[in-house]
């Protein structure tokens, strides 16, 4: 059985009653675990507020070890008579402005997105405009007129379905009360829908 270490806990617990600031003054001291008590304290909170803002849940958490790789670049030049926590959210604010303005910019990036995050928790299709500048107005017209002149070119039964899943946000449950077909035919008609409007999409994009 492991003994516990008295010292080791007083000062884990001593690491949690510190201010972000007093943390980063540790770790740029060789204090061990103050960063890690710093990227803890911040690493949820974070993902969620990035989330809010991206909609997509995996790159935020990207984004949150980047932000905090940007921390550790930079936390010798940090005013610890300012808030850590204005500075780091700042950093997080700047990294998902740049993923949407990226995100809005790069054509190819629909089509990995319908490709790549298909499941039951995704978004329906958005074409949100983030910089409104003049050409990404023009791209966010384009990929609409894209996306539906695609979906038009679908058998019905699998137009519908994807229109209710993708375009709609519809879940399972509410395509099958509209359609009046089982689960099991949703989910068939819809996966097949998916398959032939990537493969119909995809020479556009490229």
């Amino acid at each position: 059985m492991v003994k516990p270490n008295p010292d080791r806990e007083a000062a884990e617990h001593a690491l949690t009653d510190l201010a972000d600031e007093e943390l980063v003054t540790s770790h740029l001291a060789g204090r061990p675990g103050a960063f890690q008590e710093l990227y803890d304290r911040y690493r949820d909170r974070l993902i969620h507020f990035i989330t809010r803002k991206t909609g997509d849940p995996d790159r935020a958490q990207d984004l949150v070890q980047e932000a905090f790789i940007r921390v550790t670049r930079h936390l010798h030049r940090f005013d610890t008579s300012k808030k850590f926590s204005t500075w780091v959210y700042t950093i997080a604010s700047n990294l998902s402005k740049n993923e949407l303005r990226n995100r809005s910019r790069s054509p190819l990036v629909l089509f990995q997105r319908l490709t790549n995050n298909w499941d039951d928790d995704h978004r329906p299709l958005q074409f949100e405009d983030f910089s409104m500048r003049p050409d990404d107005l023009f791209r966010k017209r384009y990929l609409r007129r894209l996306v539906e002149d695609t979906v038009k070119e679908l058998p019905e039964h699998h137009r519908l379905v994807f229109r209710l899943r993708e375009l709609e946000g519809k879940s399972y449950e509410e395509i099958s009360e509209i359609t009046g077909v089982n689960l099991g035919t949703v989910k068939s008609r819809l996966h097949r829908a998916r398959n032939s409007f990537a493969q119909r999409i995809e020479p556009f994009l490229n």
